[in-house]
This record gives structure tokens, sequence and C-alpha cells, in this order.
């Protein structure tokens, strides 16, 4: 049985790896589609453009999504616990307090956001904070700062500059495929065919790749951050407790936003089949019989 140490070093090593064959996938991609295509601008222009509009919801990310979930600032005198387990389990983590904000709303939620440790958000409904003792809350919150801690934010920007970077190889490919024409001579059909099929196929198959990878890394850092939960909380029984409740919790979710939905602690859309088809969270079942492994 392992400790939630190593499993907090396991989660590492398996993200970096995803992240590391991902970044692989992508420039291989973009490679052979500029070679295909004869346009060795195709890979640095959507580099360009995916980078600066990801550095745009880099910097004002945190304000977007407080808006899009209908997010208000929260009162220690209101929302005492929820105060003083944050500013209990930061110092533990020893990052700074970050914002805390609740969404009025019966279901069970909560998420982190923000660039930073510096400028972080954590925001809850309150539904969750009403329906959690304590040591429950303090496995959410845990969780939530672990997602801080490890710089999550960060990588999943990097994960939207690699998807938007493929976006537009793809984009531009299509485009390429679609006027090339006739701009080969004769002799060179037979091998522009077969370039155009391969190309083709890299065109339809390369973002659905990218997708699952993106979800491969998703549901890998919310068992990485359920792990850090118990290395900061030392109670696993907290956080499991906390899970059982949130995933046996019917009551319908409505101010989330689909945008939004991989930041939350569980799928806010977990009562939709479809959109749970795609969620980036892994199976609540799965994540509790992991943490059970830690006890």
């Amino acid at each position: 049985m392992s400790s939630f140490y190593q499993e907090i070093q396991n989660n590492r090593q398996r993200s970096g790896l995803i992240v590391t064959l991902f970044i692989i996938f992508i420039v291989g991609t973009g490679y052979l589609l500029s070679y295909l295509f004869d346009s060795q601008y195709f890979l640095p222009i959507a580099i360009v453009y995916s980078l600066a509009t990801s550095l745009g919801g880099y910097f004002l990310g945190d304000k977007i999504v407080l808006s899009l979930n209908k997010a208000i600032p929260a009162t220690r005198e209101k929302y005492f616990n929820f105060y003083t387990v944050t500013e209990n389990l930061s110092s533990v983590a020893k990052i700074p307090v970050p914002k805390i904000y609740v969404i009025e709303s019966d279901a069970m939620n909560a998420f982190a956001t923000g660039r930073d440790p510096k400028h972080a958000v954590i925001c809850a409904t309150t539904g969750l904070l009403n329906k959690l003792n304590r040591t429950e809350l303090e496995g959410v919150i845990g969780h939530e700062l672990s997602h801080i801690k490890n710089y999550d934010i960060l990588l999943m920007t990097l994960v939207s500059v690699l998807i938007g970077t493929l976006s537009i190889l793809t984009n531009l490919s299509s485009r390429k495929m679609l006027w090339r024409g006739n701009d080969r001579d004769n002799n060179n059909r037979d091998n522009s065919g077969i370039l155009m099929i391969i190309g083709f196929v890299l065109i339809i198959f390369a973002p659905i790749i990218a997708q699952l990878i993106q979800l491969a890394i998703s549901r890998r850092r919310e068992y990485f951050a359920d792990a850090s939960s118990v290395s900061l909380t030392r109670q696993p029984s907290g956080l499991i407790s906390a899970l059982e409740k949130i995933n046996s919790d019917t009551t319908p979710f409505k101010q989330a936003s689909t945008a939004t939905a991989s930041l939350y602690i569980s799928n806010p859309f977990k009562g939709n089949k479809l959109a749970s088809m795609f969620s980036t969270h892994p199976p609540i079942k799965d994540r509790i019989a992991a943490l059970e492994a830690m006890m």
C-alpha cells in the first residue's frame, strides 16, 4: 500500500510524462503538416497566435471565471469556517491566502483559479459550505489549495496553448489543401495524392488525439490534488467523506458554465450524460478508492 508521498511522486511523474509526450505530438504534427503542405510558416504562426490569446486568458482568467459563475466575495463574518480553514491550510502549504468567493447555490462544488499562488482565488458553493463539516471542508479546501500550490493553472494554460496551436495548424492545413489545386506538375501527382491523404488523416485525427491527451492530463491532476490534500490535512477520511457527499448530491448546479467545468472539484454536469462523457474529472468512486489505498 503506497503512502500519500509515493502517490504524489507517482502523479507528478505521470503528469510530466504526459505533458512531454503532448508537446512532442504537437511539434511533430506541426512539422509534418508544414512539410506536407510546403509551408514553413504554419508552426510559428500557430504558436504565436495561440500564445497571444492564452496569455490574455492567463492574466484575466480569474475575473472571467468568477463572472461566468456569478461568484461574489465571501465575508469572514458570514463564512467563518471557510475563511479559517483556508487560512490554516494556506499556512501549512506555505502559500499566500487566496481570495475567497462563494456562489449562491445549493449544489455542492468548489474550484480554484488564478495564475499563481500570489494571484489565486478559491470559490465554493453555499451548498457545499452548509452540508460539509469542518473536517470534510478541510479536505476540499486542501484539494483546491493543492491545485494552486502545484501550479495546475499554469499547466492547463500550457495545455491550452498547445491545443490552440494544433487547432490553428489543422485549420491552416485544411485551407491549404482546399486551395492546393494543380500546383504540382504531372510527374509528382502520385506523391501529391499520397501526401494529401496523410495530411487529411492528420487534420481529422490530430484534434481527437489532443483532446484525449488533455483529458488524461486533467484527470491525472485531480488524483494529484487529492493526494496533495491528504499531505496537507493528514486526514484522508475528510476528503473521502466530502467526495461521497458531493457524489450523492443531486441538486442542479444552474450557475455552472461549460467553459469552466474542468476547474471544479467534481463534474458540475454529472446529471447530464452527454456532458459527462467528455468530463475532465475521473469518476469519484475511483478517486475515493485511490484515497482509501493511502489510509
